[in-house]
């Protein structure tokens, strides 16, 4: 058996598929009508919408199969979402991937797989629709366009869900998908008892970039702001836009010392965004820090109040 390889863009892709808030969730009659129809239409007898995660599969929609999830190292669709086309295993017992993976020597005795990638519109593949026989057998091009238009379907339902979690000026995450994101990853901190810092941004004097350059500039403002926070800050960091003029980042794994590097760079990466420009205003910015605390910050609202206060707090002084 080989187990799967992990896709390039791995960290985003994982980010994606946590901020939909979809894993672990009920059945939705919007994918099991498709398992249900694909099940009909190619005559096999078990039809899945599979989620990839970071060490399991988990299936949002399950036809013909008693378990909700299995591991990631022996799944078929962790292989097909490393590549864009449909990813068919005629016969399992004859490809060197999978001839003694347990779920073909075992139950439920796969022979037989076809899986097309879920892909959501920043091009993340989160998963797969996908049929699975006990025989081997084949599909021809009409059978391989049909089930490339089933997954553009479950695709689909899975865009509606990420467009409900992004913000659609700046493309970082919006509120409910940073809350999403970002309780998983402080469960994991307190899980494994390591660090994490909440940044809080408030812009300074937004309301005068708008009223004196208009709202068109002012948006310029806050994707600029945006992109030099995707630039200053690592892969692994959750950052948000809540609304308006406030930003947010989750860093974890993070001590105060490289806390407060980040910062020193986010500074003098706005700086010399501000410099190149020449637009007549300066981007500048409040910035409320707290470390989380598992014993004081029970959940991520916890630690976005505490960090909403600290900013003012630094939003005041800067008046001074």
């Amino acid at each position: 058996m080989l187990a799967p390889t992990v896709p390039a863009n791995e960290s985003a892709r994982l980010d994606t598929l946590r901020a939909l808030s979809i894993l672990d969730t009920p059945p939705e009659e919007r994918f099991d009508r498709l398992t249900r129809l694909a099940k009909r239409i190619f005559g096999v007898p078990i039809a899945l919408v599979s989620l990839v995660d970071e060490n399991r599969q988990w299936f949002k929609s399950c036809v013909g199969l008693p378990v909700s999830e299995t591991p990631r190292d022996v799944s078929f669709c962790a292989h097909a979402i490393l590549d864009d086309g449909i990813l068919m295993v005629p016969d399992t017992l004859m490809d060197v991937r999978f001839h003694d993976n347990p779920l073909v020597t075992g139950a439920p005795g796969i022979r037989f797989y076809a899986g097309c990638p879920l892909t959501v519109p920043n091009g993340s593949k989160l998963g797969t629709l996908c049929l699975i026989d006990v025989r081997p057998r084949a599909l021809d091009d009409e059978d391989r366009a049909l089930l490339h238009d089933l997954s553009r379907m479950a695709g689909e339902e899975l865009a509606a869900a990420q467009l409900a979690t992004l913000d659609p000026l700046t493309q970082l995450s919006n509120r409910r998908g940073f809350e999403a994101l970002s309780q998983h990853a402080l469960n994991v901190c307190k899980r494994l008892g390591r660090p994490a810092s909440l940044l809080f941004f408030d812009l300074n004097e937004f309301k005068a970039i708008n009223d004196t350059y208009g709202h068109a500039e002012g948006d310029r403002a806050l994707v600029t702001f945006a992109e030099v926070l995707r630039e200053a800050l690592r892969e692994s960091d959750v950052i948000a836009r809540l609304g308006g003029d406030e930003f947010v980042a989750l860093l974890t794994n993070t001590n105060r010392a490289e806390t407060q590097t980040v910062t020193r760079r986010l500074q003098q990466s706005l700086a010399l965004r501000n410099e190149q420009a020449h637009l007549g205003y300066q981007i500048r910015y409040s910035v409320g820090e707290i470390e989380y605390d598992a014993t004081r910050h029970t959940s991520i609202a916890d630690l976005l109040a505490e960090a909403d206060a600290a900013m003012y707090v630094n939003k005041r002084a800067s008046k001074k």
